[in-house]
């Protein structure tokens, strides 16, 4: 599938938003797909008369998800915990002259 866009048109950090956001997406479409092959596993264990914890034991559970602190203003679903290494639209805004405070979500 050919997708319509002129590469060669976007600005170095256009085209880096462009990958964050296709990875992004990408991420979420795999989580979704999970969910739903999660969902037709549990169906198909409790049609047989089992349990997943039945067949698997009990699955370790995740660590809670940390609530991003920062949020780009540019691409507003872009956020960042605050964790770890800061991303590249963070370090721009801060090198254009905005201040954390201006970047935190709240």
């Amino acid at each position: 599938m050919a997708i319509d866009l002129n590469l060669d048109s976007l600005s170095s950090q256009q085209l880096a938003d462009l990958i964050v956001q296709a990875n992004q997406r990408q991420q979420e479409m795999q989580r979704e797909r999970a969910a739903e092959v999660r969902t037709r596993l549990i169906g198909i264990a409790r049609e047989e008369g089992f349990t997943i914890e039945e067949l698997f034991g009990h699955l370790p559970t995740r660590e809670p998800t940390v609530k991003p602190k920062y949020r780009n203003p540019l691409v507003p679903n872009q956020t960042w915990t605050g964790r770890g290494k800061q991303p590249r639209w963070f370090v721009a805004a801060l090198q254009a002259g905005m201040r954390e405070a201006d970047l935190r979500i709240g």
